[in-house]
């Protein structure tokens, strides 16, 4: 049997750059020595190429350059679907949207560059209301520039993994749509009450 089963993977590249753009904070992975580095960045999909930003501090960024082999994990909704919510008999199970890529990294040294990837980074994350613009000309982003690094991702590998209850019923499949609907919802609540 293959595994994945590919009815949980999704190829439609149109379905993974929504991932990417609606759920922009990524896991990104780099081994040195045989060990790995992780950091949580949100990156920005720009022209077949993913744009990022690390603190100079980051034992990572030394690795975010020169032609580095990268890993990247984006996270769409997940969680646990209980056979109570199906129409028919079934086991437990977990769904959730994950898109894996690889690439190759790429420093930009550029400082205006990277003033204006800053920019360009916040008014995408500021979509759709934009409440706050993150003007060229603000002394904060000058002065912290010469500790930001900008790199590039060239991907050359995608995977998504959309495990949804496709095998299932189609009425079953729904019901699991409607179930990471209402449950992300609550458990964002939930947790976000217990910590808060």
């Amino acid at each position: 049997m293959k595994y994945p089963p590919q009815h949980h993977q999704d190829d439609n590249r149109d379905h993974l750059k929504k991932v990417i753009k609606n759920y922009p904070l990524a896991t990104v992975i780099s081994v040195k020595d045989n060990t790995p580095l992780v950091t949580h960045l949100p990156l920005v999909y720009e022209n077949e190429k993913l744009i990022g930003h690390i603190d100079i501090y980051n034992p990572q960024a030394s690795l975010l350059k020169d032609g580095n082999e990268v890993t990247v994990v984006f996270y769409g909704p997940q969680c646990y679907i209980s056979p109570s919510i199906y129409g028919t008999t079934q086991l437990p199970t977990w769904n959730y949207i994950r898109v894996h890529l690889k690439g190759i990294v790429k420093a930009i040294e550029s400082k205006s560059a990277l003033k204006q990837s800053l920019i360009t980074m916040t008014e995408f994350l500021e979509a759709p209301d934009h409440k706050y613009v993150l003007e060229p000309d603000n002394p904060r982003l000058d002065r912290n520039l010469n500790y930001i690094e900008m790199f590039e991702i060239d991907i050359t590998e995608w995977e998504g993994k959309f495990k949804l209850s496709q095998d299932k019923k189609p009425s079953d499949t729904e019901f699991a749509r409607q179930e990471l609907i209402r449950a992300n919802q609550e458990s964002i609540k939930r947790f976000l009450d217990q910590i808060f």
